[in-house]
This record gives C-alpha cells, sequence and structure tokens, in this order.
C-alpha cells in the first residue's frame, strides 16, 4: 500500500538515522556529569565538605555553591594524574587516526578503572561481582566497568561517612562542654547551640582547618 511504503522509506531514509544519533548523543551528554561524579573523587569529597559543614552548625555558610565549587576543584586536582594518562593512551592516538574509537574507550577506561580499584573495598567488589552472576576475575583487568562502578560508589560513601564522623567529633565535645555549662548556671532558656557556635568557628579557625581537612581528603587518596 502507498501509506506502508511511505512509512517504510522514511525508517530508512538517512535523516531518521541521523536524527536518532543526534538525540542519543544529546542524551549521552547530559549523562556525563552524573557519570563523572560517579567515577571521579567528587563524591567522596563533597561528603567530607557537606558534613563539616553540618558538624560546624552553619547550615548555609560557606554556600552550596562554594562547596560545590571546592569539590569541583579538588576533583580536577586529584584526578589531572588519571586523566592525563587517559590523553596520553587514548585521546593523542585516536586524534593521531592510530587506534579506532573502541580502541580508544577501552584504553582510556583502563587508568579510571585502576583508580577506581585502588579506593574500593573488595567487600564491596565481591557483593557487585556476585550479583552480577559472573565468573570470579582472576585479576583487576578481569573485572567489568558495569561492577567497578557501583562498587566504587558504595565504597566512597563508606569513606566519606567515616571521615565526617571523625569531623564530628571534636564539634560534639564543645556542644557537651557547652551544654553542661549552661545547666549549671541554671540557664535554661539560651540555646546551647548559639552559644557554642561562635567557640567552634573559633577553633576551625585556630587549628587551621580548611588545611587540615584538605590535607586529610588528598592523603586518602593517596594509597
Amino acid at each position: 500500500m502507498p501509506g506502508q511504503l511511505d512509512v517504510a522509506q522514511l525508517l530508512n531514509a538517512p535523516q531518521f538515522s541521523q536524527s536518532v544519533q543526534l538525540i542519543l548523543s544529546l542524551a549521552v551528554i547530559s549523562l556525563v556529569p552524573f557519570f563523572l561524579m560517579s567515577v571521579t573523587s567528587f563524591l567522596r569529597i563533597i561528603i567530607v565538605l557537606s558534613m563539616l559543614r553540618t558538624a560546624i552548625g552553619t547550615a548555609n555558610i560557606p554556600p552550596s555553591p562554594v562547596v560545590i565549587s571546592i569539590a569541583l576543584f579538588m576533583t580536577v586536582f586529584v584526578m589531572t594524574p588519571v586523566w592525563n594518562e587517559i590523553n596520553d593512551a587514548a585521546v593523542k592516538p585516536y586524534n593521531q587516526g592510530k587506534i579506532s574509537m573502541t580502541q580508544a574507550f577501552e584504553k582510556g577506561m583502563d587508568p579510571l578503572k585502576k583508580f577506581m580499584l585502588k579506593q574500593t573495598r573488595e567487600k564491596d567488589l565481591a557483593l557487585f561481582v556476585q550479583f552480577a552472576r559472573i565468573e570470579v576475575p582472576k585479576t583487576a583487568d578481569d573485572v567489568p566497568i558495569f561492577v567497578v562502578i557501583p562498587s566504587y560508589m558504595i565504597s566512597e560513601l563508606k569513606t566519606g561517612f567515616q571521615i565526617g564522623f571523625l569531623l564530628f567529633i571534636p564539634f560534639i565535645i564543645i556542644d557537651l562542654t557547652v551544654a553542661n555549662i549552661l545547666l549549671s548556671l541554671g540557664m535554661f532558656m539560651l540555646s546551647p547551640v548559639m552559644v557554642s557556635l561562635p567557640f567552634k568557628i573559633l577553633l576551625f579557625v585556630l587549628v587551621d582547618g580548611w588545611n587540615l581537612i584538605t590535607r586529610g581528603v588528598l592523603m586518602s587518596f593517596r594509597q
């Protein structure tokens, strides 16, 4: 029938395939920020900085855009050696026409996988290997990327919460001390949080807290 013929011609037309490729390309580009946050050091850094702000008690200071900016630039600093390795192993050879796009993708994922496996706990990796129903990998190179990424993410969540827990301890001590002093003085109507906040900020400034936190986070990626 003429109508069916027109539909078939439309589906087989090159314009249709190009449109689909464009849509898929836009969809992939929209997922790039989520992918970069999932496979880089951004996840751990943003958790630590967010928990630090909560521990001090300053809900909106520093503002969220500032916290995200710090996390992004620290991520760039941590991931620069990995990105340089990806550039040398995959991007440059691909631009020179020495390897195909598929080979470039495989070679580019190797440094990223190596970085993630260094930060991933064996227990978390074994969990996803078990539920993926694949053979137990003999070496780290044999672990598929779809297993490495979720394993890395939950390992980063645990590490971030562990660091955040340690950050809470000195500030909780200040809160308890101030609360006990106010209770002993009979100042029941005065909020301990309001009184302890200046002391927590003072302590953080005196010990050069931003330097210590940054040093600790950066050293946590050195294994």
